[in-house]
């Protein structure tokens, strides 16, 4: 019952109904004056089992005033009648109220319904039926306590499960038809039921032979009901059916024989149970079929964490959005949280679920009302935005981020929240597949991360670049190749002294490049690396780099032993990685070259992602024999503290000072401070992008080590570099 009405309100309001209910049974009287209809009975179980076990105490006041005002009664038999009714619904009802396990609308919660109906009705048929006999009311014990007892269930059958049900519906706020697209149906059944009603009493009237065979007209009809409607509608039909064939039963209208005798009586009772009771089983099977069926696809299409749609359903979404027609300008922005794993390793997995959780719902709040929002898993969420221009596009997406770093959840006493990197893909419907959209729109928001996340990165796509066969996921494809098949070639590049050097020797980069599947000029690594990294090659990239240089090495004997340095470039990957340390190991076991001419270059960023764990990986391979370079230096984080935390023995100077010392003195003062340091740390420096003459005339004059460039050679294949060290001096 609705909290906003009084109680004493509610509570009059019952007694009524009570007392309407109990005036409207009276008539259909059978044998022993025993009415063989009493819904009173299911009015009270309802209100009891939803409302409490106090409202049974207001049956006795409806008994009392029911007695006073239109059937007086014995006292003595009114005080049976009102402990037997009372009693059996304290029982009956109360028990049902306490089961707590099982779902209501259920079947199995019916069945206990309708168990402790039958108890409640067995207590008071047992006792009312006394009553009677006792009072010289009924000439036989057993056949006036049957009879009350299947009447008190009839009522409690047909009454009691559409009034529970309207009461969850209210209770939930869900009066209103659940099955809108079924509107059309619904009229034709409410025509049909009406219909069968006619039908029934006009075929009794012509022969009273089929009565009860005529009845399973509107038993159709409410079968019809429980297979395509609400568990609601098939109650309430039932309930007037019943109610109806009762009252025609009891006056003998329309054919109808009245049962006089005890046997018919039964047996009419019994049939009219069954009718309300088949239905309104099918009825809520059915629907209990339907909401595990619902439960099932919310399962199959939502993240359990996140409550929101999985990549499967959001494909789905964004794939019947791309083919509308009536979309004019679409974005698809991939979002992936900075540092979840942070989270998860020093708070707990449970917090970094509560904090997706969080966060979830903060980027749920921020979309506009046309948009659609996914859960891909992890640390990962997507959004399709319509009717977005590229600049409406990137604000949104940047309100995303926001919305992100907003984000708090508590957990263990502390407050979290993390940052986002973006990818961000404007485009057309129609003219992309969602597939590469997905991975370029996965690859820009990769790139944002490697520039240190907290960022929106737009992907340039247009016509055809989501159909370049060179792009996202074909380009794993085509790396996995090459592992498999030879398919990467080892470049190098000269690197020069510019100032007296003791140590003999050429020095050389070595530089990756990828064969080209249609015979044309290696790919470089820009546009093969970034996929390699995103999806986890790069560690195997390096692993087959470092067989390749010390297998080609040994392959030539006397090239190699010219050899003073060979440095090879690895990704973050590799100092996260303990058993890269092993495979170097194992290499350099079973080679001649030796580990003191090796020097790995690595980048400032990546060392400092984890800076234990990289000095751990640096040391390991330094107790190899093994040195390092400080590659990209005066990027990323430009620190000179990391010089003195790194235990590295070259700096490598970033190529953008290099080349715009020429024009800009700031950038030549950048490479001189940066090298005065290095010697300070006794460290060399290497100078990259050395383009000219005169940039490498500048250099040596500012105190820079070596240089490494074009104005020095062009990288060549590593086999015909070696093959020039036996055949030409090695450059200076």
């Amino acid at each position: 019952m609705s909290p906003r009405v009084p109680l004493w309100l509610r509570m009059l309001g019952f007694v009524a109904l009570y007392l309407a209910l109990s005036a409207f049974a009276i008539n259909f009287n059978g044998p022993s004056r025993i009415a063989m209809y009493w819904p009173a009975s299911g009015l009270a179980f309802a209100v009891v089992v939803v409302a409490g076990w106090r409202w049974a105490l207001l049956v006795a006041a409806a008994l009392v005033l029911k007695s006073l005002w239109f059937e007086p009664v014995p006292p003595a038999f009114l005080a049976f009648s009102i402990a037997g009714n009372v009693g059996g619904l304290l029982v009956g009802g109360g028990l049902a109220r306490r089961e707590t396990t099982l779902r209501p609308g259920s079947v199995r919660y019916a069945i206990r319904m309708m168990a402790c109906g039958m108890l409640m009705s067995a207590i008071s048929g047992a006792v009312g039926g006394y009553g009677l006999w006792v009072n010289g009311l009924a000439d036989q014990l057993p056949t006036a306590q049957l009879l009350w007892a299947l009447g008190d269930f009839l009522g409690i059958a047909s009454v009691a499960p559409a009034l529970m049900i309207g009461a969850v519906r209210w209770q939930r706020g869900q009066l209103r038809s659940s099955q809108p697209q079924l509107a059309g149906e619904r009229s034709l059944w409410n025509i049909a039921l009406v219909a069968s009603y006619l039908l029934m009493a006009w075929g009794m009237g012509a022969s009273g032979d089929f009565a009860l065979g005529l009845t399973t007209l509107p038993l159709a009809a409410m079968v019809w009901s429980a297979v395509r409607f609400t568990p609601m509608r098939t109650s309430v039909s039932a309930m007037i059916t019943v109610a109806l064939i009762a009252m025609l039963a009891a006056y003998g209208l329309a054919g109808f024989p009245r049962p006089d005798g005890t046997l018919e009586t039964a047996v009419l009772l019994g049939y009219l149970c069954l009718l309300a009771i088949l239905p309104q089983a099918l009825a809520l099977s059915v629907d209990e079929h339907r909401a595990l069926t619902r439960r099932l696809q919310r399962r199959a299409s939502t993240d359990p964490l996140s409550r929101l749609p999985n990549r499967g359903a959001f494909e789905a979404q964004a794939r019947a959005a791309m083919g509308d027609p009536s979309q004019t300008s679409l974005a698809l922005a991939y979002l992936d949280l900075d540092n979840l794993k942070l989270v998860n390793d020093t708070a707990s997995h449970r917090a970094g679920d509560a904090l997706i959780v969080a966060i979830a719902e903060a980027l749920r709040l921020q979309l506009h009302a046309d948009d659609s929002l996914g859960h891909l898993g992890g640390d990962e969420f997507v959004v399709l935005m319509r009717n977005a221009s590229a600049t409406a596009a990137r604000e949104r997406a940047l309100g995303l981020l926001r919305a992100v770093e907003r984000a708090r959840c508590r957990y263990g006493g502390e407050e979290l929240g993390t940052t986002a990197s973006v990818g961000l893909v404007p485009f057309q419907p129609g003219r992309v597949d969602f597939a590469e959209l997905l991975s370029q729109a996965d690859a820009a928001c990769f790139a944002a991360k490697e520039l240190g996340g907290d960022r929106v990165r737009v992907a340039g796509v247009g016509s055809n670049a989501l159909s370049d066969p060179v792009s996202g996921m074909r380009w794993t494809v085509r790396i996995r190749d090459a592992l498999r098949n030879d398919g990467f070639l080892l470049y190098a590049q000269s690197i020069v002294p510019l100032q007296p050097d003791p140590e003999p020797g050429a020095r050389f980069e070595l530089l990756l490049r990828m064969r080209d599947e249609h015979g044309g000029p290696p790919h470089t690594p820009d546009t093969f690396i970034a996929a390699a990294e995103r999806f986890r090659l790069a560690l195997r990239i390096d692993r087959e780099v470092v067989r390749m240089a010390l297998a080609q090495l040994d392959a030539q004997p006397e090239a190699a032993a010219r050899v003073a340095l060979c440095t090879i470039n690895l990704s973050a990957g590799a100092l996260l990685d303990e058993a890269f340390v092993d495979h170097v190991a194992e290499r350099l076991h079973s080679s001649r070259f030796p580990a003191s001419r090796l020097c790995f270059e690595i980048t400032e960023t990546s060392a400092m992602r984890d800076p234990a764990r990289a000095q751990r990986a640096i040391d390991e391979l330094r107790g190899l024999g093994c040195r390092f370079a400080l590659d990209d230096f005066g990027t990323g984080f430009c620190s000179y503290g990391h010089l003195r935390a790194l235990d590295v023995d070259f700096i490598k100077i970033d190529g953008s000072f290099v080349q715009d010392m020429a024009r800009s003195p700031l950038s030549a003062e950048v490479v001189g401070s940066i090298t005065r340091i290095a010697h300070l740390l006794d460290k060399k420096t290497i100078a990259e992008h050395t383009e000219s003459n005169e940039v490498r005339a500048t250099l040596a004059a500012l105190g820079v080590d070596y240089a490494q460039g074009y104005a020095i050679d062009h990288p060549q294949p590593l086999k015909g570099y070696l093959a020039s060290l036996v055949r030409e001096p090695v450059m200076t």
